[in-house]
């Protein structure tokens, strides 16, 4: 079994005592937490109780501000993929499951990921939050204003292992209605 990161939204976010209701299944990517999850994570960014694991270790962040990002480098990487139908598919099919499951917030669920280096894991998702992902929202927004042409190359060439995680309505771990 491949350990994942898990992308959610709801409608709030989680808490120490509760879930937050009608959790949508958006995302889950094996070995790694992708460019994607990162930047749909990137806005508003904030550590939450998990809504799998017991430590703090999820990710929460606002919904809509992290779709108009992660569609805008989608739209920078594609100019230089035109032609390419697996890309054109892989953003069709990302951009129609993010409107389906529209919500006000992102959660990831990151307990998977952090826990394979051995180190604690809420001080990985402490890093990953103030560091690692404030990290790869500015090169987004510095390749979105045509400041950062190597790291926007760098994506286009394996954009299926920044861009095509598994998008489903069903993860490995989803929440009933």
């Amino acid at each position: 079994m491949a350990n994942r990161s898990y992308l959610y939204s709801a409608d709030s976010m989680p808490s120490e005592t509760e879930l937050p209701q009608r959790i949508r299944c958006i995302s889950e990517h094996n070995w790694d937490i992708p460019l994607a999850h990162k930047l749909l994570a990137g806005r508003g960014t904030t550590i939450v109780p998990s809504m799998i694991w017991n430590p703090p270790i999820g990710i929460a962040a606002e919904y809509a501000a992290g779709v108009t990002l992660l569609l805008g480098l989608l739209r920078a990487v594609g100019e230089g993929l035109e032609g390419d139908a697996e890309f054109a598919e892989c953003v069709a099919r990302t951009t129609a499951h993010l409107e389906k499951q529209r919500a006000k917030y992102f959660v990831l669920e990151t307990g998977e990921i952090v826990s394979m280096a051995g180190d604690d894991p809420a001080t990985s998702v402490r890093h990953l939050a103030s560091e690692d992902i404030p990290d790869i929202v500015a090169k987004a927004e510095a390749a979105l204003a045509g400041q950062n042409d190597a790291w926007l190359a760098s994506v286009r060439g394996d954009w299926q292992r920044h861009l095509a995680s598994f998008y489903s309505e069903a993860l490995y771990f989803s929440f009933p209605d």
